[in-house]
């Protein structure tokens, strides 16, 4: 896996399964990052081949929950990013994954309560000895590249400071985003903090935080001199933001993103939430079309709603026949 000049899919809860994954390399995406998953959910999974579907998926034993789910087609661009807060458990769960994906990433960074609550996300940046034995302890026994995702600390040389700690575990990047765990999104990406990091480190560096456009990738690597950039919302909200050709019309995008979950078996629930958030940026939830996205309960009607019955049928008639990549052009 290389981390100089990538543009980057950030971990997106729920969002990120392969679907959207799959969309966003289609527009110009280098890196893809899946949602992150808790270590203690992975460690109840087996590996199981999806003939039908033929995709590799992790399942929680006894069940049919597909906790992760991905495929050939992204296996030299997929990151799986776990939530941990014990170095043990994290090894178990990245050895049961790190076959199928190119990089294990961990997640330093998330400031919701039900990750600091158990220790995980943003709360290990008060614990630097913690982070260096998880760390360490995926180094030592993974061949698979080691990374993580961190948010700038209370002052910049303190973000500095942990940088470096974290750099001489051996991670072959580190990705920052530009907010403190107290800032919302509306409070603007702290980039200079960001390069006060890039100049203290010699491993690539992956800048996150207000790239909303495709021009943005490139200011915010002239701002901070990051080897990548990182994008969430953007390309949630649109993303096609990755092409360098420009936008397609939001429109096109939930129709091939509902294709894409169709031909993915995507989790109906996923496919919903996904296509929420891009209603919410740019019309609203109490109109019909959201009403009725609300009002879906299976992907035939989530292809119905968006003029794809017939997409539906055809993907659900021949699997089995042609391969994944054959459906994409129909």
């Amino acid at each position: 896996m290389e981390y100089e000049n990538k543009l980057v899919l950030a971990p997106m809860v729920r969002v990120g399964t392969l679907p959207f994954r799959l969309l966003a390399a289609q527009c110009g995406a280098d890196i893809t990052y899946g949602e992150e998953i808790i270590d203690h959910k992975l460690v109840k999974c087996e590996r199981k081949v999806n003939e039908y579907i033929r995709s590799i998926d992790f399942v929680e034993k006894g069940t049919e929950n597909v906790v992760f789910r991905t495929c050939l087609q992204e296996r030299n661009q997929v990151v799986f990013q776990i939530g941990t807060s014990d170095a043990v458990r994290a090894l178990t769960a990245a050895q049961i994954v790190c076959r199928d994906v190119a990089a294990i990433d961990i997640n330093m960074g998330c400031p919701k309560s039900f990750s600091i609550s158990g220790g995980m996300g943003a709360a290990l940046l008060s614990k630097p000895q913690l982070i260096h034995d998880i760390l360490t302890t995926l180094k030592r026994n993974l061949d698979t590249p080691v990374t993580c995702k961190i948010r700038l600390l209370k002052s910049s040389q303190d973000t500095v400071e942990l940088a470096r700690r974290i750099e001489k575990t051996g991670v072959s990047a580190l990705a920052i985003h530009g907010r403190r765990v107290a800032d919302r999104p509306r409070d603007p990406a702290k980039w200079t903090e960001i390069a006060d990091v890039v100049s203290a480190l010699s491993i690539p560096v992956i800048a996150n935080g207000d790239v909303f456009e495709y021009a943005d990738f490139k200011r915010i690597r002239v701002a901070t001199g990051a080897s990548s950039v990182m994008v969430a919302r953007g390309a949630l909200w649109n993303v096609s933001m990755f092409s360098p050709e420009g936008k397609v019309h939001w429109e096109d995008v939930k129709r091939k993103y509902v294709r894409k979950s169709i031909l993915w078996d995507n989790d109906v629930k996923s496919t919903k939430h996904t296509l929420k958030e891009m209603i919410m940026h740019y019309s609203c939830l109490e109109l019909p079309e959201g009403k009725s996205v609300i009002k879906s309960e299976t992907l035939a009607d989530i292809a119905q709603l968006y003029g794809q019955e017939r997409y539906y049928q055809f993907v659900n008639t021949n699997r089995g026949l042609v391969n994944g990549i054959t459906y994409e052009v129909l």
